[in-house]
């Protein structure tokens, strides 16, 4: 008997096999399809001929754990103790499974603000703990009356998106100070801080909860050099956390998968070295103004996009279409693979909406818009 009846393959294998299957542009699964830095493929070849092989430690490669807490310092103010607090994960998808694993038991409630990533759900259901997804406003800004009207004494868990897959909603200092709030009569909760989009930000900054005074001794922050650096297929990620909570990750980590891959970790440390992250919001704002402009002449209507490498639309004015048959007959008639949003959604809310992923070179953007051009 399965322990995981409802669930599927996911919609990104789905789409991404259509897209491969109709030749089609493939702007659904959310990877780069442009090389990576010639110098961090001259690093990966140079170390790869040293003695670098063998199993990294538990936590992650010593030289790496030094930098991210650098990289902490810098960009968020705050002290982390690379020994204690830092955690290198295989992907931030590891990270999120082994947090759940480590602190959701059997009857316990876990919030899920939806539309979700599809990977939230799974680990709570097998903690026989219970998944409560509760709709973000339609503008995905938290809606915080409902939050704390699902808030109580089973709720162990909280996990937040920020910047959100797949809208590119980001926070305001607002929704942090609300938040605050209506936790404090809830000490035992913890939050789950997805923020794998951190560098991708654009009019408006980032704000982590490693710079919440109140929320960073409760919560566990995950990041994703894949989504920072262009690496989605190395599966390297981190996660932050106090040194109580993540002693309990670590149990679950190192039975999960006990170390992560020795090669990418010692070149990510000295790629580290040479390139300043920042770089990287101002690669995809360049993509987004790119890819909205080239779409302002369709029938879609674009969402704001504030941070991440995704772009929602709005299909409304083309069709009444269900999402998922739009997005088949994307693929099928006009060659385009996207996400419909509804997959992301508990209760499969369906708002007409489907998500691009502009982290693609200009030449397939373009030849993507001429294709969407086509309908009517």
């Amino acid at each position: 008997m399965s322990k995981l009846p409802h669930l599927q393959t996911t919609i990104f294998t789905v789409m991404s096999k259509m897209a491969a299957d109709y030749q089609a542009i493939n702007l659904s699964q959310g990877f780069p399809n442009f090389p990576i830095d010639v110098r961090m493929t001259e690093i990966v070849a140079r170390l790869a001929k040293t003695d670098i092989h063998q199993y990294a430690p538990m936590t992650g490669y010593p030289p790496l754990l030094e930098k991210i807490a650098q990289l902490t310092l810098d960009h968020y103010q705050r002290k982390v103790n690379p020994s204690t607090e830092i955690l290198v994960t295989a992907g931030a998808t590891e990270a999120i499974f082994a947090s759940i694993q480590a602190f959701v038991q059997q009857q316990d409630e876990v919030i899920i603000l939806d539309p979700s990533y599809d990977c939230y759900e799974m680990p709570i259901i097998l903690s026989n703990a219970k998944p409560i997804r509760i709709a973000l406003k339609e503008d995905y800004s938290p809606d915080f009356e409902s939050i704390k009207n699902h808030l109580s004494t089973k709720t162990r868990m909280l996990i937040l998106n920020n910047p959100h897959n797949p809208s590119g909603k980001i926070w305001t200092e607002n929704d942090f100070i609300q938040l605050e709030k209506i936790i404090e009569n809830y000490p035992d909760l913890l939050i789950l801080s997805d923020e794998v989009y951190e560098f991708i930000t654009f009019e408006n900054k980032h704000i982590s909860i490693n710079t919440r005074e109140k929320l960073k001794d409760r919560s566990l922050i995950v990041s994703s050099f894949g989504k920072t650096l262009h690496l989605t297929g190395w599966k390297i990620g981190y996660l932050i956390a106090p040194e109580n909570l993540l002693k309990e990750v670590k149990k679950v980590h190192q039975y999960l998968v006990f170390s992560v891959n020795s090669l990418a970790q010692a070149s990510i440390n000295e790629y580290l070295a040479i390139f300043d992250v920042s770089e990287v919001a101002s690669l995809y704002r360049q993509k987004r103004d790119f890819f909205q402009n080239i779409l302002k002449e369709t029938t879609f209507e674009l969402l704001p996009c504030e941070g991440t490498y995704f772009q929602v639309a709005s299909y409304k004015g083309i069709s009444t279409e269900s999402d998922l048959d739009f997005t088949k007959r994307l693929v099928t008639e006009f060659g385009v693979s996207t996400i419909p949003l509804s997959i992301f959604y508990g209760d499969n809310t369906d708002l007409k909406r489907i998500r691009f992923c502009f982290a693609k070179d200009d030449e397939t953007l373009t030849k993507a818009a001429e294709r969407l051009h086509k309908l009517k």
